[in-house]
């Protein structure tokens, strides 16, 4: 189901990443989006996007997303969502993240919303 509105793209992004689904979730990026990996640093692309996601499957994460404000004009929208990563550790011990994310997020010619930038990170 593609995002017809920017902010359903927190709940897409919620619900394939809580399924482990890194297609899916590659699939909510313009073919040449940026992600944001860390200070001064990201990758471009859906597949590197995708790898990315994959990392985090050893740690069999839970995540909630909430989106905090959207900020739209024409066709395109700055997001922020402030997000909470639960999982465990390679020794079993509990991992808790939190964070504020902004995205950028572009209207497709099609009406729908993919991201186009992506810093998870950029709160913290």
């Amino acid at each position: 189901m593609p995002a017809t509105h920017p902010a359903q793209l927190h709940e897409l992004c919620q619900s394939a990443f809580n399924a482990a689904n890194d297609e899916a979730l590659a699939a909510l990026y313009e073919e040449d989006a940026v992600f944001v990996t860390g200070p001064g640093s990201s990758i471009t692309g859906r597949a590197a996007i995708r790898k990315a996601y994959q990392s985090f499957w050893t740690m069999k994460p839970v995540m909630r997303l909430e989106t905090a404000s959207v900020v739209e004009r024409d066709d395109l929208a700055l997001l922020e969502g402030k997000w909470v990563l639960i999982g465990a550790s390679p020794e079993g011990d509990q991992v808790h993240i939190a964070g504020t994310s902004h995205e950028v997020v572009r209207r497709q010619p099609d009406g729908t919303w993919l991201y186009a930038i992506d810093d998870p990170g950029a709160g913290q």
